[in-house]
């Protein structure tokens, strides 16, 4: 994966990740606030209110919401994470680092914050900070986004040339969730690349059972394994669906360059 796709994956990868956290379980209603209600629920109900207009890209009412949020409570990591999924999501990175220091200066613990501030930093091409986020994250035995963290972990040492280290961390990934096909599409590049075709071979097919429709680069790996196994057949096969499904992409483009004067 070129330098330019990985981020662009990462990037989707981590706002659907986050869009999921946050709109999973959140109804609330401005309506819903009393003025009997306690300062802790009062807080709760204004932070979730919040995450629901961070899912629907309403930042400006989500700003309010923590601005009333840190009135009632400026210790509250949740609030500075929050506040720098905002910021992130607007472009104002500085702000969006700022608070993400604040809600983990607050809770060094706080492995969804460090996670999300993993996916920041990767963001910004900061791979060695974001590996050592990860690396905290990944210890947090109780953390949910754990097996997510491993794989985020082993994308960051992608771009870090650690094949081994990336082989590490996607191995443990798959090991929490067999079915996750970044984990098994990435092994299935690195073993390619290794030349173990045997061990590439497993993980892509594997990768095929999980997906329901291939990228552009699953089929282009498809292609250069099947090439490198001699077997025409499916060369053919991958470089048909890659033509017709991507022509626009720069999958295809490679693959073209392969085949002049063939």
């Amino acid at each position: 994966m070129t330098i330019l796709n990985m981020h662009r994956f990462f990037r989707r990868l981590a706002a659907v990740g986050v869009l999921a956290t946050l709109t999973a379980c959140v109804t609330t209603t401005e309506s819903v606030f009393t003025d009997d209600a306690s300062p802790e629920k009062a807080q709760e109900k204004r932070v979730a209110l919040a995450r629901q207009y961070i899912g629907e890209g309403n930042w400006d009412d989500a700003k309010r919401n923590l601005a009333i949020a840190v009135e009632i409570n400026d210790k509250n990591a949740e609030v500075y994470e929050a506040f720098a999924l905002v910021y992130q999501s607007t472009g104002e990175t500085e702000l969006a680092e700022e608070n993400f220091k604040k809600a983990i200066k607050l809770d060094k613990n706080f492995s969804r914050a460090r996670n999300n501030y993993a996916a920041f930093l990767f963001s910004q091409e900061r791979y060695k900070e974001a590996e050592a986020e990860l690396n905290y994250v990944v210890k947090d035995t109780l953390y949910p986004g754990r097996p997510q963290a491993f794989v985020n972990l082993g994308l960051c040492r992608v771009q870090l040339f650690d094949p081994q280290g990336a082989e590490e961390a996607f191995v443990r990934a798959l090991a929490m969730d067999r079915r996750n096909p970044i984990s098994l599409l990435e092994l299935a590049q690195l073993r390619l690349d290794a030349k173990d075709y045997a061990s590439a071979e497993q993980y892509y097919a594997g990768y095929r059972k999980v997906v329901t429709q291939q990228s552009s680069r699953a089929l282009w790996l498809g292609v250069r394994l099947a090439r490198a196994q001699g077997d025409r057949d499916a060369e053919s096969s991958y470089a048909l669906a890659l033509r017709n499904r991507y022509p626009d992409s720069a999958e295809y483009q490679a693959y073209k360059r392969t085949t002049v004067g063939s």
